[in-house]
């Protein structure tokens, strides 16, 4: 700066200087023509008639330059050429001491009152601050198994300049096995800032970082440093839970969340547990301040500050109950090393909550994918796989995401609705043929025992399942509303079974949660509104949805959630988060259990339900057994439910101890069979480990889940019909 200032005091100085001889040349170009003019004249008049003396001195005043000029008084004044030219220096001295004044004017300015300022840019010019990723925190189940850890993984960095040596680049190309294309790629990446240094490789083997480094001179402007990578010490385990990272996206940039700063070098949470709390899972970014020469380029390391790892997170997941379901869905849906279709139906879920506080102690889905294939660089043929028809959406949770017809598990809701409305009681009874057909159709609805179950009250027909008992009760809504008597509203059905949580989200902390359905005839209207004829509201529509059929949507979670209710009185809302631990270990985050429904009707109803559950499982000839072997006193009820050229979808779902209950547990599986054969098997297995683990009987050797390969073979389609 000083140097334009000396600069510019130059070309003012020659400017002035070169203008004043201008004024000096023209002015001595003007003058001797006039004085020249005027003594010829003078000569002449001198010379007539003058004595030779007159006429010599006039000729020596000629030659001398002197100019006689007359005044009005008879005299006569002498002017020299340099007087016209006073004037003019004087108006040119004032315009350099002009200049002068503005320039030392501003010299001073920029050099006392902006010296701060002009300090301060030059410093931004000579240095610049980089940013470095953060390791994030750890996951945990509830007894503190590492379900995510962080282990080194070495990334390969390049200088900026780098990608103008051609040499470089394709050393770089040969040692890393990436096409040359890609490198220059990725080394003109700006998005982590002008002068940071650029990822070329990441989770680099071991040998390839020694070869670069063994060869540094073949190698400079290339570096190696050692940041965190996701590991998953038991593969697919809790995978849906646990959910994965990814790397950072235009979107997730230009959103930037509350308390979260995120940058193009992060990692970030895509899905499950990851994504809900990451703001805690990401830690502090580290800082280095860089010196950079004129073209940009970074010349060393002046001062740098470590990245510190994110908060840890710990789960209500119990890994030891969680690895029972995994394992058990894997062995029934895919024995033949994960192939969809080798054993019992196409995809299912596993949910289990403690009922005392909403806590999800295990959440298994199937088919379910590793994390780690996941985290960073997807691979492109997996990827392709999964989106296929065949692979049945692995990346899905069927816990939250998944709908699923309801079935007879619907049965003990819809019973209380008959109770609390009149349309049933402990002295009702009715007479099951096998069929029914109490609209006088001349299609009659058939029972899923088609030989019939004779003479059943209540009790009866929640312990057998029988769907004619539940007919009735379905007619009476129907008979009782504005289609009948008028007495009820056509919703008045629905609106009971909203207290359960039904057609509604849990608020569960996870993403993507359904919210099921539950029909109604606005609904019904809507939905079929190109179909005039199919859009009416009828009495079939109240006995499809009273037994879980027809147009009934759950999730395996809502099912869960709805039981709890039934066995205790108070649904709460489910939780994966036990409590977030900071880096010095302390508990700065717990979750605080919060009741979303009461079940706010007469208790004697609720008991008598309650019975039949729990009979339902004594007198089941299949069921039984599985509870009783393993000393588990249970209440529960099975579904079986219908698709048209597909096998039956099976549910079974249970509570326990069923005088205190603590844990509910609820199975569903797609093309699965009948729900006491194929999942009630899966529910007393997994609530078996859960009262083990209550009981500090720890049976369970956790190892690697694996995720699924995407395949499958055609599932065989068998008839014979519902069994319960």
């Amino acid at each position: 700066m000083l140097v334009a200032i000396i600069a510019a005091l130059a070309a003012a100085l020659i400017a002035v200087a070169a203008v004043a001889v201008v004024l000096v040349v023209r002015s001595r170009r003007s003058s001797p023509s006039v004085g020249q003019t005027k003594g010829v004249s003078q000569l002449d008049t001198v010379g007539v008639g003058s004595s030779p003396f007159e006429r010599r001195s006039a000729a020596k005043g000629a030659r001398e330059g002197d100019v006689t000029v007359s005044s009005s008084e008879g005299g006569s004044a002498s002017a020299k050429p340099s007087d016209g030219l006073s004037g003019r220096f004087a108006a040119l001295g004032v315009v350099a001491a002009g200049i002068f004044g503005v320039l030392t004017s501003k010299l001073w300015t920029m050099q006392i009152l902006g010296n701060s300022e002009y300090a301060d840019a030059a410093e931004q010019n000579l240095y610049t601050t980089v940013k470095t990723p953060a390791p994030r925190g750890c996951i945990y189940d509830a007894t503190g198994v590492a379900l995510v850890t962080n282990r080194p993984a070495q990334a390969v960095l390049a200088d900026p300049e780098v990608v103008d040596n051609r040499d470089v680049v394709r050393r770089l190309s040969t040692v890393l096995g990436l096409p040359a294309n890609v490198i220059v790629q990725r080394i003109n990446d700006t998005k982590a800032g002008a002068q940071s240094l650029r990822m070329v490789g990441e989770d680099v083997r071991l040998r390839d970082v020694a070869f670069i480094a063994e060869h540094a001179d073949a190698f400079p402007g290339i570096s190696v440093e050692e940041r965190s990578q996701r590991e998953y010490p038991y593969g697919a385990l809790a995978a849906h839970v646990l959910g994965y990272t990814s790397n950072v996206d235009a979107e997730s940039l230009e959103n930037q969340p509350e308390g979260r700063e995120i940058l193009s070098i992060d990692t970030v949470g895509t899905t499950g547990v990851e994504a809900t709390y990451d703001a805690y899972l990401a830690g502090e970014h580290g800082e280095s301040k860089v010196m950079v020469d004129a073209s940009g380029r970074r010349v060393s390391v002046m001062s740098d500050i470590q990245p510190s790892k994110g908060s840890d997170i710990y789960l209500t997941i119990n890994a030891e109950a969680q690895y029972v379901a995994d394992k058990a869905l894997a062995e029934l849906i895919a024995p033949s090393g994960g192939v969809i279709g080798t054993g019992k139906g196409s995809k299912g879920a596993v949910v289990a909550l403690d009922v005392t506080d909403g806590s999800v102690v295990v959440m298994a889905s199937f088919p379910t994918f590793e994390p780690a294939s996941f985290t960073g660089t997807v691979p492109g043929d997996l990827w392709i796989k999964y989106q296929e028809d065949g692979a049945y959406a692995p990346l899905n949770n069927n816990v939250v995401s998944g709908q699923f017809m309801a079935a007879s598990t619907f049965k003990a809701f819809t019973s209380l609705a008959g109770l609390e409305y009149g349309f049933a009681g402990e002295g009702s009874s009715w007479n099951c043929t096998g069929e029914w057909d109490g609209f006088d159709t001349g299609v009659p609805q058939k029972c899923w025992n088609h030989d019939g179950h004779g003479t059943l009250d209540l009790h009866g027909g929640i312990v057998n399942s029988c769907d004619v008992v539940f007919y009735e009760i379905g007619k009476a809504f129907y008979d009782h509303g504005p289609a009948g008597t008028g007495e009820l509203s056509e919703t008045a059905l629905q609106e009971y079974l909203e207290k359960f949580g039904f057609g509604q989200q849990t608020g569960i902390d996870l993403g993507g949660e359904a919210v099921g359905r539950i029909p109604t005839p606005a609904w019904k209207a809507e939905a079929f509104r190109n179909r005039p004829a199919e859009a009416t509201w009828r009495g079939g529509d109240y006995t499809n949805m009273i037994i879980g059929q027809g147009d009934v949507l759950v999730t395996p979670l809502q099912i869960a959630c709805a039981y709890a209710g039934v066995a205790t009185g108070a649904i709460y809302k489910p939780h994966v988060l036990k409590e977030v631990r900071n880096s010095e270990g302390e508990t700065v985050v717990t979750f605080a259990p919060e009741v979303t429904h009461t079940m706010d009707m007469t208790e004697s109803h609720l008991a008598y339900v309650r019975d039949s559950l729990h009979d339902m499982v004594r007198e089941s000839h299949s069921v039984g057994p599985l509870f009783r072997e393993l000393g588990i006193d249970a209440a529960g009820k099975s579904g079986t439910g219908e698709k048209q050229n597909e096998n039956d979808t099976a549910w079974f779902v249970a509570y326990a101890p069923f005088d205190a209950p603590k844990y509910v547990v609820a199975c569903v599986v797609e093309q699965g069979g009948g729900g006491s054969d194929t999942a009630a098997p899966v529910v007393a297995e997994v609530m078996g480990a859960l009262m083990d683990v209550e009981a500090g009987k720890s049976k369970v050797t956790l190892e690697r889940i694996a995720g699924s390969p995407g395949e499958s073979v055609a599932i065989a389609v068998e008839s014979g019909g519902r069994e319960d």
